[in-house]
């Protein structure tokens, strides 16, 4: 962005006292309620800016400002004109409130509270509606964002991002409560969260209704991630919800619309064989952000020693007859190999050598120029590409970086993590939506392996082709669907459609909707009956999700045209966008207090209100005023609430270090399943050495000494590993599991005598009683 802002030497009060936010859930569907509480305690007139975070994927369908007994909805109008009306409001000594999306990125809104007079209060009423996105472990994910970390814009972009101001998480001067309500057809079984909660609170026998609040005395340092938990969480189901009844029947609104949400299985026989071949590039922020601890508890591991970790696992895990590479971006971009390579043990260790050597030393987070890189290189013949991109995700051209994603979605699958507080969900989200791939977000004290592998378990999942949905409605009904075609299926993965329902029929009131694919070429099809019969009391939320989803297309489309925009498209945009009230890029909700009052007399003082970051990314002589010469960037990262930073330009935040401060720290010491793993072969096997001894805690003497006689050293070294994982790494099996199940090929393809005695014996030196057919040997 164009201004970080850091916190402000002056002081200066902040008018923004507290926000209420109201979540209620209904199945996989999220409506948000935040108030905000303005008071002016300051003798002049204010003007108070707030920019902050929202899912990338919300649709903002509601603003009003309430003052002491006045309520003022606001309307959603060309943004431009918004602004206009703004100033012209301001100007006249009117009350006004400007709600308006970031042109660079749909997760960063300004809120901007005009003419608050001395002694004044105000509560802004900001309401907006979400899907909840299916986590891997079958959990449905929301995140309310706070955190905004400061978006790196390189060099030349123009300077059009908007300025925030933000402070260290620890000091925000505002308040946060928040309390959810969920309901849904199928029981409830947990809500978790990476915040403390009070205890689940039941409202029903059946446990379909509950409701939950954040612990007393939470800090608004972090963004609060729940996951909700369904029994039967994979059943379909459909939603036809009514029109509204003052808008134009044939309209959007008017209309009733359908939403469909379906889980395609896969055959058992084709999930139990995973791919053996493909392309997989992997790319690695290496920006000075990524030097950061990934959490607040975890202050001794940085994001990108945790990255580097996952990157071993995951080479590891790569199936022997596949292609792969690896770049790491910054300002500027690097890759290992000059073009994809053969996986090959020599490849292999090359690749980790760097991988182990790489810092976060590499500046601002410019992701554009790899990618393009990466398109650029031809596709190996029957070598799916399959790109996984890790990031913290502050990144300032995000619908750019998405639109590239869309253009080359059919040639690979993106496979997005965003690392730590504060990465743009836009961004992670749009890669992977846009990609066919999925995308995960590490935050709190989660740990990046696990979901990386879950990701890889998609990856190597067939690819589906010639999907086509069809519907089989009513004589009367006709159908236009609201939602983008559906490009990419994964087993157990939710595939959500939208569509608009016109007409009428006196037969019965049932659809039918038919999902055909073809899988490792044989045909597959999935069918939902629904009723189309509206659902009670559902209000708008499905309408605003579908417009939402139609803008969003529409918004890309506009832009497809190499910089050209699309006045046709603009226009449908903005009128679908008045229409159902969604916000989006080139509209803005306006409301103008034009009661009988006074006008408000005298300059506005501009009031910035900051929001929270996780750490300051700057260099020493920019940001950081009264700081010793010898802090080091993890000083940086943890500074002293105490500090006072000045505003700065944002474009020092990720800038290149000096080499004190990207000296690499001392690494903690190993985790034993990460050295034994480090160990394993590219073929899948494990050597007889004295590392190997070590990783398993025994010494050399003692695994030499039990080797059953006349056994290949590897086939005992690689039968003696299994039975460590499967004995002391259980909890993490998720983590080991494809590395595992390589080393089970090898170990069938050398049809090696004495298994069964191997493992006896194995078990003997390791003191456990892991039988063979668990191996799956």
């Amino acid at each position: 962005m164009e201004c970080c802002g850091l916190l402000t030497a002056q002081k200066e009060p902040v008018p923004l006292k507290s926000i209420e936010v109201e979540l209620e859930v209904k199945d996989h569907v999220a409506t948000v309620v935040s108030t905000l509480n303005y008071e002016n305690k300051e003798d002049k007139p204010l003007e108070a800016v707030f920019v902050f975070p929202l899912p990338g994927d919300a649709a903002v369908c509601h603003f009003s400002a309430q003052i002491g007994q006045t309520q003022i909805v606001a309307e959603v109008k060309e943004k431009q004109k918004a602004r206009e009306e703004y100033d012209d409001a301001l100007s006249s000594g009117q009350q006004a409130f400007l709600l308006e999306e970031s042109e660079q990125s749909p997760d960063i809104f300004t809120l901007s509270v005009g003419s608050l007079p001395p002694g004044e209060s105000a509560s802004i009423r900001l309401e907006y509606v979400t899907e909840l996105a299916v986590q891997a472990d079958d959990g449905l994910r929301f995140c309310l964002p706070a955190v905004l970390n400061p978006r790196y814009e390189p060099q030349g972009s123009g300077g059009a991002g908007v300025k925030v101001t933000s402070v260290p998480a620890s000091l925000v001067p505002y308040s946060l409560s928040f309390s959810v309500r969920v309901s849904s057809p199928r029981p409830i079984s947990k809500v978790e969260s990476s915040c403390s909660l009070e205890p689940l609170q039941y409202v029903n026998t059946e446990q379909t209704q509950a409701t939950v609040k954040l612990a007393a005395g939470h800090k608004f340092d972090r963004d609060v991630e729940l996951l909700i938990y369904y029994s039967d969480a994979h059943k379909p189901t459909a939603v036809v919800e009514a029109g509204q009844a003052s808008a134009k029947p044939g309209s959007l609104m008017g209309d009733p619309v359908l939403m469909l949400s379906l889980y395609p299985e896969f055959p058992q026989s084709v999930m139990s064989s995973l791919a053996s071949s493909g392309e997989f590039v992997l790319l690695l922020d290496r920006s000075g952000s990524m030097d950061c601890p990934t959490s607040d508890t975890k202050q001794q591991e940085t994001r990108i020693a945790s990255a580097r970790d996952t990157l071993l696992l995951l080479l590891k895990s790569l199936p022997m007859g596949c292609y792969f590479n690896i770049y790491s971006f910054g300002s500027s971009f690097e890759h290992i190999f000059p073009k994809s390579v053969k996986y090959s043990e020599k490849n292999l260790e090359e690749a980790l050598k760097k991988v182990e050597a790489m810092q976060a030393n590499l500046g601002g987070t410019e992701i554009l120029e790899p990618i393009k890189h990466i398109y650029s290189q031809p596709c190996i013949p029957n070598q799916p590409r399959q790109l996984f991109v890790f990031t913290d995700g502050e990144v300032f051209n995000t619908k750019e970086v998405i639109d590239l994603v869309k253009k080359n979605s059919g040639s690979h699958r993106c496979f997005s993590f965003g690392i730590g507080e504060g990465a743009s969900s836009a961004l992670i989200n749009g890669l992977a939506k846009e990609g066919g791939g999925h995308a995960q977000f590490i935050t709190g004290t989660d740990r990046m392996q696990p979901k990386v592998m879950q990701s890889l378990r998609f990856a190597l999942q067939p690819a589906v082709e010639d999907i086509s949905v069809t519907w089989d409605l009513p004589k009367g009904v006709s159908v236009t669907v609201l939602s983008p075609t559906i490009t990419t299926i994964f087993q157990g993965q939710r595939s959500l459609i939208y569509a608009q329902l016109s007409g009428q029929s006196s037969e019965a009131a049932e659809g039918c909707v038919t999902v055909k694919y073809s899988l490792t070429g044989h045909p597959s099809k999935n069918k939902l009956h629904f009723s189309l019969k509206p659902a009670e009391d559902t209000g708008l939320t499905v309408h605003r999700l579908g417009a939402r989803s139609l803008i969003r297309s529409l918004e890309m489309d506009e832009r497809d045209g190499e910089g050209q925009h699309d006045e046709g498209v603009k226009e449908k945009v903005m009128e679908l966008s008045v229409q159902s009230g969604v916000s989006s890029s080139f509209t803005a909700f306006i409301a103008v207090n034009k009661g009988n009052y006074e006008p408000i007399q005298g300059p506005l003082m501009r009031r910035a209100i900051p929001v929270p970051r996780m750490y300051s990314m700057a260099p020493m002589s920019c940001c950081f005023m009264s700081s010793p010469a010898s802090m080091s960037l993890a000083d940086f990262c943890l500074a002293d609430e105490g500090e006072e930073f000045e505003d700065c330009d944002d474009n020092c935040l990720d800038e290149d270090f000096n080499d004190e401060v990207t000296e690499p720290k001392q690494q903690p010491p190993r985790d034993p399943l990460l050295q034994l793993v480090s160990l394993q072969k590219a073929s899948g096997c494990w050597l007889l050495d004295p590392a190997l001894a070590a990783a398993v805690g025994k010494t050399s003497e003692e695994v030499e000494n039990t080797k059953p006689p006349a056994v290949d050293q590897e086939v005992w070294a690689t039968i003696l590993a299994l039975i460590w994982l499967h004995g002391f790494k259980m909890d993490a099996k998720e983590e080991w599991e494809l590395l595992a199940m390589k080393a089970v090929s090898w170990l069938r393809a050398q049809n090696a005598p004495s298994v069964a005695e191997c493992v006896v014996a194995a078990n003997t030196l390791l003191g456990f009683s892991v039988q063979t057919n668990v191996l799956g040997l």
